[in-house]
C-alpha cells in the first residue's frame, strides 16, 4: 500500500513539472513575456499605447513643416516618431495621403481639400482646423495702388478656390467688380468691372513670388509669401483676419476619412492645437498666420 501511494505521489510531481516545464516554454517561442494576473495580455497596456508609433505628415515648407517641427518634440515625449515630408505642390500630398504612404498632411485649406475631393474622387476628412493664412497682394514691378497703370498684369492663384479669394481682395481694393453673388467662387469670367483693364494672369500658386518681378502686383497665398521672405508689413492690402475667408480657408490637418478616430491621429491633433503651437505661431510669423484655436 506504501508502495502504492510512493508511486501516485511521484506520478503527480511529474505531471506538474511537465506543465511547469510547457507554459515556460510559449513566450520564448513569441519572443514575449508570459501575462500577469493583472495585465492579461489581450487587454493590457501594450495595445494602446503610442509608444514606437511613427506617423509620416506632408506639408508645405513654411509655415508648415515650422509649425509641425514644434509638434514633432511634443510626439517625442509621448514616444511618438513624426517624420516631415515635404512637397512644393498641392497635389501630390493629397494622392499620398489617399493612397495610404502618407498619414496626413498639413498644408491646405479646408475650401481647397473639399474642392479636390469633389475633382478627384479622394474621400480627405479634417482631423483639426488649425490656422488661418490671410492672403495678401503684394508689389512687383508697380510700387502702390496708386500708381497702377491701366493694362497692368497682376497674378492670382490658378486653382479655383485660392483664385476667387484673390478676386474678392481685388474687388476689395477697388480694382474690379464682381458679378453680384459671385464671392469666394468667382472667376475671372465673373468680372463685371474692370476700369483699370487690368490683365489678370493666372498661374500655378507656387509660381507667383517667383514671377513677382515680372508682374505689376500679384496676389499670393500666406505660406508662399513666407517661403519667399515677403513681410506681411510689406504687403499693399490683405484679408481680414475676422473675415468670410478666415472661416473658409481655414488650415486643416487631413486624414483618409475614417483615420480622423485614430489614436495617433489625434494625438497628432492634439499636438497641433497645442499652446506650445499657438505661443511659435503667435511669436514667429506676425500676423501671416494667425492659430484659430
Amino acid at each position: 500500500m506504501k508502495k502504492f501511494a510512493s508511486l501516485l505521489l511521484a506520478g503527480v510531481l511529474a505531471a506538474g513539472l511537465l506543465a511547469g516545464c510547457g507554459s515556460s516554454n510559449t513566450p520564448a517561442e513569441t519572443g514575449s513575456p508570459a501575462p500577469s494576473a493583472s495585465a492579461p495580455a489581450e487587454t493590457g497596456s501594450a495595445d494602446t499605447s503610442l509608444e514606437g508609433t511613427v506617423l509620416k505628415v506632408g506639408a508645405t515648407p513654411a509655415p508648415h513643416a515650422e509649425i509641425l517641427e514644434v509638434v514633432k518634440e511634443i510626439l517625442a515625449e509621448q514616444g511618438i516618431t513624426l517624420e516631415i515630408m515635404q512637397y512644393n505642390d498641392y497635389v501630390q500630398p493629397n494622392n499620398a495621403v489617399e493612397d495610404g504612404s502618407l498619414d496626413a498632411n498639413y498644408f491646405q485649406h479646408i475650401t481647397y481639400m473639399n474642392d479636390f475631393n469633389a475633382e478627384y474622387g479622394t474621400h480627405l476628412v479634417s482631423a483639426a482646423d488649425v490656422h488661418y493664412e490671410p492672403m495678401a497682394l503684394y508689389a512687383g514691378k508697380t510700387a502702390s495702388l496708386e500708381e497702377l497703370p491701366d493694362g497692368a498684369q497682376i497674378g492670382v492663384p490658378n486653382d479655383a478656390t485660392n483664385e476667387g479669394r484673390a478676386l474678392v481682395l481685388l474687388q476689395e481694393e477697388g480694382l474690379i467688380t464682381l458679378k453680384e453673388g459671385a464671392g469666394i467662387t468667382a472667376t475671372i469670367n465673373d468680372i463685371e468691372e474692370n476700369p483699370k483693364n487690368l490683365e489678370i494672369v493666372e498661374m500655378e500658386a507656387a509660381q507667383l513670388p517667383l514671377r513677382l518681378a515680372d508682374l505689376d502686383m500679384a496676389v499670393i497665398n500666406g505660406n508662399y509669401a513666407i517661403d519667399a521672405d515677403l513681410s506681411m508689413a510689406d504687403a499693399l492690402a490683405v484679408e481680414p483676419a475676422d473675415g468670410e475667408a478666415a472661416q473658409a480657408y481655414v488650415n486643416v490637418l487631413a486624414v483618409k476619412e475614417g483615420r480622423e478616430t485614430d489614436p495617433a491621429i489625434q494625438a497628432l491633433a492634439d499636438a497641433l492645437l497645442s499652446q506650445q503651437v499657438k505661443d511659435y505661431i503667435d511669436a514667429t510669423y506676425a500676423g501671416a498666420v494667425v492659430a484659430m484655436f
